[in-house]
C-alpha cells in the first residue's frame, strides 16, 4: 500500500516464492538451479516492458510488465536487469474479494528486461520522475485518444512513488492522487448502475473509503487530508431525493460540518455552495408542503451561508453562484420543482 501501514509487499511474495518454488525432490535433480534472492532494490517501469528468458531480445519472451508495476531487481548484466515483477493487469478491492475460496496471491514472474525506462528506489530524483510520469498518464486519461488504462497506470505510479520513496515530500500528494483516481473510477462505475438512483445512500454502490481515510489519518491538517475528507461526503449523498426534505437536510449538514472543520480548505467554498443549494431546495420543498416557517428558516439560512461565502471566498465562482440562488429565492423563483412556477 501507499501508506505507513502496508499490506503484503512484493518482498514478502519473494520469500513465499523461495519457500514454495522447488519441491525437495526436484531440487535434488537440479542442484545448479539459481537461488532466488530474498529481496533486492525495488523498481518500477515507466513503459510497457517485455520480460525475456535471457538478457537477449532474440530469446523467448516471458511476459509484459505494465506501467507502474512493482519489481525487485535480482541482478544486473550490462544494460539488462533480472527482475521479479508483478504483472497482474488489475488490482481488486479487498471488500469485493470472497470470504472463502479466494485464490492465493500469484508469485511474481522472473525474467530479464532492458534497464532503460526503469526507475529504481536508489535513482537520484526518482520520486520527481515518478510524479511527473504519473501526472502525464493522468493527463492522458482525460484525453479521448489516450490509452485505455492510463488512469490505472497513473494510480500505480503514484503508489510506487510513496512506497519506494517514503521520505519524499511528494508522498502526501501522491497518496492523495492515487486514492482519488480509484475513487473517481469507482464513482463512475457506481453512477452507471440502477442503484445510483436509490434514495438512501446505503442502497447505492459505495466507493471504497479505505485509502481516503488513510490520507486523512496519516497526513492530518494538510491540503490532501482536506481533499480526502470532502470526497468522503460522496458516500453520504442520496441517489435521488424523491421530493423528501430528509435528504437535502442531511446533505446540507454534512457540507456545513466539512466547512466548519476545514475553514480554509481547498473545497470549503464548494462545500458552502452545496449547502446553500440544499437550503434553497428545502425552501421550495417546505413551501410545497405548506410548512411556511421551515421554508422561511431555510431561506434565511441560505442567506447566512451566502454571506459567509462572500466574506471568505469573494473571488470564488461559488460565492457568485450562491448569490444567484438567493436572488432567485428572494424573487420567488423556484430552485427545486420548477414545474410549480
Amino acid at each position: 500500500m501507499i501508506f505507513p501501514v502496508m499490506k503484503t509487499t512484493i518482498r514478502a511474495l519473494l520469500t513465499l516464492a523461495l519457500l514454495c518454488a522447488t519441491p525437495p525432490a526436484l531440487a535434488d535433480k537440479k542442484p545448479q538451479q539459481q537461488v532466488k534472492p530474498m529481496a533486492g532494490p525495488r523498481a518500477v517501469a515507466l513503459r510497457v516492458t517485455w520480460l525475456y528468458i535471457a538478457p537477449d531480445r532474440t530469446s523467448q519472451k516471458v511476459d509484459r510488465v505494465q506501467i507502474g508495476r512493482e519489481m525487485v531487481i535480482a541482478e544486473r548484466s550490462g544494460p539488462w536487469l533480472r527482475v521479479f515483477a508483478n504483472t497482474d493487469i488489475q488490482e481488486t478491492r479487498e471488500k469485493d474479494a470472497p470470504e472463502f475460496g479466494r485464490d492465493e496471491v500469484t508469485p511474481p514472474v522472473s525474467g530479464w528486461m532492458e534497464s532503460k525506462g526503469i526507475v529504481v528506489e536508489t535513482t537520484a530524483g526518482g520520486d520527481l520522475v515518478l510524479m511527473g510520469e504519473a501526472a502525464n498518464q493522468e493527463s492522458l486519461a482525460s484525453d479521448p485518444r489516450g490509452p485505455a488504462n492510463a488512469a490505472q497506470s497513473a494510480r500505480l505510479l503514484y503508489r510506487r512513488l510513496a512506497e519506494m520513496f517514503p521520505n519524499s515530500p511528494l508522498v502526501p500528494e501522491a497518496s492523495w492522487r492515487a486514492a482519488d483516481i480509484l475513487w473517481q473510477l469507482q464513482k463512475a462505475d457506481a453512477s452507471s448502475r440502477p442503484s445510483a438512483k436509490a434514495k438512501e445512500a446505503y442502497l447505492r454502490d459505495q466507493m471504497d473509503e479505505d485509502e481516503m481515510k488513510k490520507v486523512v489519518r496519516f497526513y492530518p491538517h494538510t491540503r490532501q487530508a482536506s481533499l480526502a475528507s470532502f470526497a468522503l461526503i460522496d458516500n453520504k449523498l442520496c441517489g435521488d431525493w424523491q421530493g423528501s426534505p430528509k435528504c437535502p437536510e442531511k446533505e446540507s449538514e454534512a457540507y456545513e460540518k466539512y466547512a466548519a472543520e476545514n475553514p480554509d480548505g481547498p473545497r470549503t467554498a464548494q462545500a458552502l455552495y452545496q449547502a446553500v443549494y440544499r437550503q434553497a431546495v428545502l425552501t421550495d420543498m417546505y413551501a410545497a408542503d405548506g410548512s411556511d416557517n421551515k421554508s422561511s428558516n431555510a431561506h434565511n439560512h441560505a442567506r447566512e451561508l451566502t454571506a459567509k461565502l462572500k466574506e471568505h471566498f469573494a473571488s470564488s465562482d461559488f460565492a457568485a453562484r450562491a448569490a444567484a440562488l438567493v436572488y432567485k429565492l428572494d424573487e420567488g423563483i423556484p430552485v427545486y420543482g420548477i414545474d410549480r412556477e
